[in-house]
């Protein structure tokens, strides 16, 4: 069984993040004093490390389910073009802020086809341009012969696009495979037969919540 608290040990993730913590901390001793630094710098740390845990989740049984990439909340369901498969899709957003889990999971079974990532820009994920203009990561993962595309695109605070998976691997629901730092959006595209399960505004959990359910065309 997983560890709850796991935190995804990567050097190249997270290191220099907690070496600029402790820089932080050491400075703040000549301002504020050795006590208070150590208790800011803590309060960091021990943020940082929630934030970026891997606790386990419940992976649903049902067939067909799509299932949420990230904790957050539902901004838009729309029909719209997926660019970065070249088709009509069905695309839900899910917002994430400052506060919630930044790690991001696999809606769905399936071998990953491509993996597009764009530089972009940083403006608020809450904006109609974000999703084609922001720094911003694209998973394209054939699903039993339908086609899913993750797309994490950063936010405004966030500073860093993070994927560990790249063309040909397999993915399983549930899988965690990267995460963007301090607030983002994750947009899923499905093919547009898909079935919503949730609605704009509504409170969701990677994983645990499905976010519609996918169908014979």
């Amino acid at each position: 069984m997983n560890d709850p608290f796991q935190v995804d040990t990567d050097t190249r993730m997270n290191a220099h993040v907690v070496a600029l913590i402790l820089l932080a901390t050491l400075t703040l001793t000549w301002v504020l004093g050795t006590w208070p630094a150590l208790l800011l710098g803590g309060l960091a740390l021990a943020l940082s490390f929630l934030l970026w845990r891997a606790s386990p989740r419940q992976v649903p049984a049902q067939s067909g389910a799509v299932l949420s990439p990230a904790d957050g909340r539902v901004v838009k369901i729309e029909k719209v073009r997926d660019p970065y498969a070249n088709r009509d899709a069905l695309r839900i957003s899910v917002f994430m802020n400052l506060f919630d889990t930044q790690g991001n999971r696999a809606s769905v079974d399936g071998v990953i086809q491509q993996v597009q990532y764009f530089p972009g820009h940083l403006v608020s994920t809450d904006l109609d341009t974000a999703s084609r203009h922001n720094e911003r990561n694209a998973v394209v993962i054939d699903s039993h012969g339908q086609i899913v595309t993750l797309v994490q695109s950063a936010g405004l605070f966030a500073r860093r696009i993070l994927c560990h998976v790249k063309a040909g691997d397999r993915l399983t629901r549930g899988q965690r495979y990267g995460l963007i730092r301090f607030g983002s959006r994750v947009d899923v595209y499905l093919p547009p037969h898909a079935v919503p399960n949730v609605a704009p505004g509504e409170k969701v959990s990677a994983t645990t919540t499905i976010l519609a359910t996918l169908v014979a065309a």
